[in-house]
């Protein structure tokens, strides 16, 4: 693998995984950070306040190929997910290009899953974005618990615009990276058009 030239011609991509707190968000950033080879990958930064936090780092994918001669470089954030947060969540949605909604599965959680989706869907408007026209995935996490949410019920709750769907278990890296390469995929084409 080749070195990464900062000077080099690149597009820097930004990927926010919005949803509510501790539903898994900052799991699967870790996961992919770890999972990723420290020659792809620039270092991870924790923002953290008295009682929230917010993780971003960049890598390099070298397998993705170039858009007429740049290579792409993703910036991979999660957002505070409390509510009361909502001033940093409007910061870094802040030059969005793609959208991972990372859903709790777990019965008791899906109310903090629509409020959270309705605070990405103010947030972005407030800033001139529609989610329904930005590249957006959505990722059914902790699919592992017992009694989690039917898929069907979570699609005809959260996912009204049929954005492409994930089935996930970040704490295990299941679907973590199926996530990544979907968001990532549909960024690209996105792009390229």
């Amino acid at each position: 693998m080749s070195f990464i030239n900062y000077a080099a011609r690149e597009i820097n991509c930004k990927i926010v995984y919005y949803g509510p707190g501790l539903g898994g968000k900052t799991t699967n950033l870790q996961y992919i950070y770890s999972q990723t080879s420290t020659d792809q990958r620039g270092k991870m930064v924790s923002l953290t306040g008295e009682t929230e936090r917010t993780l971003f780092f960049d890598f390099l994918p070298l397998n993705i190929g170039e858009i007429r001669g740049f290579k792409t470089r993703f910036h991979l954030y999660t957002v505070p997910g409390q509510h009361f947060y909502d001033a940093s969540r409007k910061l870094v949605l802040k030059g969005v290009d793609g959208l991972v909604f990372v859903a709790d599965s777990q019965v008791e959680r899906m109310e903090d899953n629509l409020e959270s989706l309705k605070s990405l869907d103010a947030n972005l408007r407030e800033q001139g974005y529609d989610m329904h026209l930005l590249p957006f995935v959505f990722q059914y996490n902790k699919r592992d618990l017992p009694n989690p949410i039917p898929i069907k019920v979570l699609h005809e709750q959260l996912n009204t615009f049929n954005a492409p769907e994930i089935e996930a278990t970040a704490l295990k890296g299941v679907g973590v990276f199926d996530t990544l390469k979907e968001i990532s995929k549909s960024i690209l084409k996105a792009l390229r058009s």
